[in-house]
């Protein structure tokens, strides 16, 4: 036989066998009829310390920030590897903003922590783009007082920094995005969509934060339907943007600009399950009738408080169970021998912080309209507080009744007519849940 024909012999061998076995290029899936745990974290926004002093540039941007932790982004993501360990989940996913802004050095050092997660623990590591991640414009390093420009990645380079968390092993690749279909499981698939529009990065000189699936990669979403259906598999969605609007005010940019197109292609291929982040909040939506619902749950960021993940139980005879769990970076820094009260007593310190955060934002807007009280500011600023720390955690039904009927809340809905505060009360309200569905808990048959 030539070596022509050898060549061919081999590689339609390997495509049998990848596709028809569903394993991975060096690992086997795991056995169907077998449970599966999957920890889905989002929205990482790793800074590498090599392009960060930590010195008045870098205090003034992450403490001006929206409440991520970024001055304790490797200690998050220690205490989460630990985690891992200690509870060993088959699978760990992230749903993209991998990094702060696109660093080539921050792509590169995070792989570095993902590659010991793998080697360190057996859990097998996957990883999608978001609008922060490829092609930004905005990749900064931080010295001393002054932000400079640092080398962001192309889409390719994604794919080569990242090749050991999900592309190698894909059983299917999207050829018009970075999209690509796993199987670490024989029953359970992971469909892992691409939906950023970073090649417009450039063009726009900013990080262009809107999503969509091409219709191509709707084509080829629809393959994998028919791939899964035929080796009876079941295909759970990780995406960036969101399917579904989460909050009445905040969907622009957040919520897939083809989200109606999408949602078609879904429910027609029956992916009834879909992971998102981009939005920071923890939250689930459905839509459809019992027979026909897609859900979608948003996990919030992993450096923002509640420092949260989400873990995906699936078992052939009851289906998907769903809950989230919060990174014990406390017990993390006693057990390390780690001194810094602020990481002794994480939770409370990262709570905080994000409360603090808000509460000076509304105060000082409150403050410039000269037209209430230091007390009444105080009320107001407080409740917007509190809202936003349980809007983060999902945990908002929990509190609604004792907020509604505060005395800071009433202030709140009497200031409609004053034109400097009505997005911030417009937030509020887009805050308040009309349902009372469990945002940190869900069971799918």
């Amino acid at each position: 036989m030539s070596s022509k024909y050898i060549k061919r012999f081999i590689f339609v061998f390997f495509i049998i066998s990848v596709f028809v076995t569903g394993c991975s290029i060096g690992r086997n899936p795991i056995e169907s009829g077998k449970a599966i745990t999957m920890y889905i974290a989002s929205d990482v926004h790793y800074l590498a310390d090599s392009i960060n002093d930590k010195g008045s540039a870098f205090q003034n941007f992450w403490t001006s920030g929206d409440g991520r932790m970024l001055n304790y982004v490797d200690e998050i993501i220690d205490a989460f590897r630990n985690d891992i360990k200690n509870n060993k989940p088959d699978v760990l996913i992230i749903s993209g903003d991998l990094t702060t802004n696109g660093e080539k050095q921050s792509h590169l050092a995070l792989a570095k922590k993902l590659e010991k997660i793998e080697k360190n623990t057996g859990t097998r590591v996957y990883v999608i783009p978001g609008n922060h991640d490829i092609e930004n414009t905005w990749a900064r390093g931080f010295k001393g007082e002054e932000r400079y420009k640092t080398p962001t990645i192309s889409a390719s380079d994604f794919k080569k920094i990242y090749k050991d968390f999900g592309f190698r092993e894909a059983i299917s690749k999207d050829k018009y995005s970075l999209s690509y279909l796993a199987a670490p499981s024989k029953d359970v698939w992971l469909l892992m969509l691409d939906t950023c529009e970073y090649h417009l990065n450039k063009k726009a000189g900013s990080p262009v934060t809107n999503g969509e699936i091409s219709e191509n990669t709707l084509n080829w979403i629809r393959k994998c339907s028919k791939m899964a259906k035929k080796h009876n598999a079941r295909i759970v969605t990780i995406m960036h943007h969101n399917l579904f609007n989460h909050n009445t005010r905040i969907n622009y940019g957040f919520t897939l600009d083809n989200s109606e197109k999408a949602e078609q292609v879904f429910r027609e291929c029956n992916l009834n399950l879909v992971f998102s982040g981009h939005i920071h909040i923890q939250d689930i939506k459905y839509n459809g009738e019992d027979n026909d619902r897609i859900y979608e749950i948003t996990t919030s960021s992993l450096l923002m408080y509640p420092i949260q993940y989400g873990v995906l139980r699936y078992s052939p005879l009851t289906g998907f169970d769903y809950s989230t769990s919060q990174v014990n970076v406390d017990s993390w820094a006693r057990d390390t021998g780690i001194s810094d009260s602020n990481l002794t007593d994480f939770m409370s310190y990262s709570r905080l912080f994000l409360a603090d955060n808000t509460y000076k934002k509304a105060y000082t807007a409150l403050s410039k309209t000269g037209l209430y009280t230091e007390e009444e500011m105080e009320a107001m600023a407080e409740t917007l507080g509190l809202l936003n720390v349980n809007y983060f955690r999902g945990t908002i039904n929990n509190i609604k009744d004792s907020v509604m009927n505060s005395i800071g809340y009433k202030l709140w809905m009497k200031a409609g007519e004053i034109e400097s505060l009505e997005n911030l009360r417009a937030y509020i309200l887009s805050m308040i849940p009309h349902d009372d569905m469990d945002n940190n808990r869900l069971h799918i048959n």
